[in-house]
């Protein structure tokens, strides 16, 4: 058995692992990379490290764009085999790598747009796929339930476990009878690994007998700043602002985060623990992805799932609007009475976050809460590094709003929570390898997870085959 690391080795972007074994190639992961522009149009479009054309199968872990994106251009490319994910992963994808299409055609037009007035062709920029390659991806898809186990070839049987990261989430695990050397084998890929304790989803399930595992490492040697579901924290938060007499803007990614604050301020308001205030969800794929939570309750944990069947609707309540036209959207800027506005997206590089900020980031009683990731480089960023004055869209607008953030939100284990996930995790581990992790993190989990255990410890490297 072989396995060829493509991609999200000593970087956190563009998971691909192909493994070799038995005759068939199974992709694990087929993500998106980032990075510069050109080296993304590269690595995306081309596939650098393999051919579509001879890979059997794909495995999902989840339906985030660097772990699913570029499935629609590896079908583009000649891929004719099986996707395998949840159920929810699916329904997810459905809408991700619709909206990751029109967002490539958008960003194209628009650099095409710019080169042409410069005097260029007008043609520097093409997209990767579009929303009917996407569409076409769709229909290679197949759904197992976790713990359910599934042959997908002679002598290996493929079987999900939750992972607790987002809806749908999956360790993926294949027990493999090598035909090669007649050993009978336990792959672990972890995934992306949830913190525990979320507000809406299960913890992630302790996977027995494992004999080689390719563990994430993006939060090694770094520790959140605060504990999940600090709700305390996030009413007071909540509170304090509305009492400056402004708007709350909160920048959201459209999955799994925007459902965890409708879920806590749900919960708050049936409690009396904040105010009636009214709560607008302006991003059209937030809307849509919480119309998926609703559907799928065998990701929810206890408290979520008993919610849904005593209550109906973990997602839903009186003072909460969402919002799906654009002229819907614009009515926002003049409200009359003081709002709670959540979205998309997260970092605040594109969506209508980047409307509302123009027109609320100026006003000294408004707050920005950001209760996510900021990549660096990006606008949320900026704003978190206290900038003076921000460029959006165009033109340059004074920060005098409020400027906020909660950690408690982060869909990552962090150091110390991947170390007790990985000794949750049964079986000798004769060989470990860690992906999706900067070097330094890398770095930092494999001395952490050395001393744990007899087996080997590896950081995976970009480009090398290792045989197990």
């Amino acid at each position: 058995m072989k396995i060829h690391f493509c991609g999200a080795a000593e970087t956190t972007t563009g998971s691909q692992h192909l493994l070799e074994v038995n005759g068939k190639r199974i992709l694990l992961d087929c993500g998106m990379y980032q990075g510069h522009r050109e080296d993304e149009l590269r690595i995306n479009r081309d596939f650098p490290y393999f051919d579509p054309k001879t890979v059997d199968f794909v495995i999902l872990s989840h339906a985030h764009i660097d772990h699913s994106g570029n499935l629609p251009n590896l079908v583009k490319k000649g891929f004719r085999g099986s996707i395998f994910s949840t159920y929810a992963t699916r329904d997810l994808c459905q809408i991700m790598l619709a909206d990751a299409a029109r967002i490539q055609e958008s960003d194209c037009k628009f650099l095409n747009k710019m080169d042409a007035r410069k005097g260029g062709s007008g043609k520097v920029a093409e997209v990767i796929y579009t929303e009917q390659d996407a569409e076409i991806c769709m229909r290679r898809f197949i759904n197992i339930g976790y713990e359910m186990p599934f042959p997908i070839a002679p002598g290996i049987t493929l079987t999900f476990y939750d992972a607790g990261h987002i809806l749908g989430a999956a360790q993926i695990v294949l027990d493999i009878d090598d035909a090669e050397d007649g050993q009978h084998k336990r792959l672990l890929f972890s995934g992306d690994v949830g913190r525990g304790n979320n507000e809406l989803l299960r913890d992630p399930q302790a996977v027995p007998d494992v004999d080689i595992m390719l563990m994430e490492c993006t939060y090694g040697g770094r520790t959140h700043e605060a504990p999940s579901r600090d709700d305390e924290t996030f009413c007071s938060t909540i509170s304090e602002a509305m009492k400056r007499g402004g708007n709350v803007y909160i920048p959201s990614f459209a999955v799994e985060r925007t459902q965890q604050l409708l879920y806590l301020l749900n919960r708050a308001y049936r409690e009396g623990r904040l105010p009636n205030y009214p709560v607008y969800v302006d991003s059209p794929m937030a809307v849509g992805a919480t119309e998926i939570f609703r559907i799928h309750p065998e990701c929810f944990n206890k408290e979520v799932y008993n919610f849904l069947f005593a209550e109906r609707d973990p997602f839903g309540f009186e003072q909460l609007h969402m919002v799906r036209t654009i002229s819907e959207s614009q009515k926002l800027n003049n409200l009359r009475e003081q709002a709670i506005i959540i979205s998309a997206s997260g970092m605040c590089e594109a969506g209508r976050i980047l409307h509302h900020l123009k027109n609320g980031i100026g006003r000294d009683n408004n707050t920005v809460l950001f209760v996510g990731y900021c990549a660096q480089n990006t606008l949320g960023r900026r704003i978190l590094n206290h900038a003076q004055e921000v460029r959006i869209l165009g033109d340059v607008y004074p920060v005098r709003a409020k400027i906020a953030s909660l950690d408690s939100f982060s869909g990552h284990a962090d150091h110390s929570e991947l170390i007790e996930y990985f000794k949750a995790t049964g079986g000798k581990k004769s060989k470990v390898f860690l992906v999706h992790g900067e070097k330094e993190c890398a770095a930092a989990m494999k001395k952490a997870l050395a001393p744990l255990h007899d087996g080997e410890v590896h950081v995976a490297h970009l480009d090398t085959t290792v045989c197990c």
